[in-house]
């Protein structure tokens, strides 16, 4: 794949999800994919390794908790190989009406046209206040 078909993957996976299109969003991930977000065990439930299946769980999880959604903005993209680095922003609203807006990096590594590993980094106290507070 080019580089820029592998930014086009990236961009599409995240569009898809905005859209709340989880079926769509995981169609674009290989089945062996893995999903790793930044924190330390036991910080938060949702930190470390996922695989597709799991990380599936998180993603209908959240969305089940917005009240529309969340909408993932990209506003930087580069890549390399097939490797490509995004930062991007989300907000949404919960449905207990807190505010979820994040700021992201996601390295993406595309095989086969497919995403086969993400790495997202964030703001793990933001997630702690906004999800799991009380």
């Amino acid at each position: 794949m080019s580089i820029e078909e592998n930014k086009r993957i990236a961009r599409d996976f995240l569009t898809r999800f905005t859209a709340s299109d989880v079926d769509g969003a995981l169609a674009g991930m290989t089945d062996d994919a893995t999903w790793w977000i930044a924190g330390k065990a036991g910080q938060l439930p949702v930190v470390g390794t996922h695989d597709k299946t799991q990380i599936e769980r998180v993603f209908r999880g959240m969305l089940g908790q917005l009240k529309d959604g969340l909408r993932m903005t990209v506003t930087s993209v580069i890549a390399e190989g097939d490797r490509v680095a995004l930062e991007v922003v989300s907000r949404g609203e919960l449905r207990n009406g807190r505010v979820y807006e994040q700021e992201y990096h996601m390295l993406m590594t595309i095989r086969d046209g497919k995403i086969s590993a993400v790495r997202e980094y964030l703001d793990t106290q933001h997630v702690l206040a906004t999800w799991f507070a009380p």
